[in-house]
């Protein structure tokens, strides 16, 4: 009996964790808070970043893509090197919600603290120090004026 209680317990664990297995390859940057790996999409966890359509005004108040900046933003600090993204679920569009990193580096801290992205309070409390200190020094959209990105989406709804 004690061998068939091992042996299960062998074969359902590593089954039911291995949805929660990091991801490791090259990222494909899809928007400033979502990336592709592998032909999944990956959602960075706890931050919202601008819509790849929206506008925002710089300190000059000139209107400018501050959603593609961003995604350009990601894209530059991700280069062609390995991501490791540690899952954590996924969400209703059945994207992988997720940690990532690049050189040891959290990317979704790393984002929200360039000032690309905001910490999304509605999903963690991860980031906001973060955010704090990049509005503190006007970096990305703290630069000048934006909508909160759920703000936008909700508006063009």
């Amino acid at each position: 009996m004690r061998f068939v209680a091992i042996f299960g317990a062998v074969l359902v664990v590593p089954v039911a964790a291995s949805g929660n297995l990091p991801l490791t390859g090259t990222a494909i940057v899809i928007d400033g808070d979502t990336l592709e790996m592998r032909g999944q999409r990956i959602r960075l966890n706890a931050i919202d970043a601008p819509e790849s359509g929206q506008r925002c005004l710089n300190h000059n108040g000139k209107p400018y893509r501050c959603g593609q900046k961003a995604a350009f933003a990601l894209a530059d600090r991700i280069g062609r090197g390995t991501v490791r993204c540690e899952p954590m679920g996924r969400d209703r569009y059945d994207r992988i919600i997720a940690t990532c990193f690049k050189d040891g580096v959290n990317l979704n801290g790393w984002m929200v603290r360039e000032g690309w992205a905001v910490a999304f309070r509605k999903y963690g409390n991860d980031y906001i120090a973060d955010e704090d200190e990049a509005r503190a020094n006007r970096r990305g959209l703290w630069a000048g004026t934006f909508d909160m990105p759920w703000d936008w989406r909700a508006a063009r709804r």
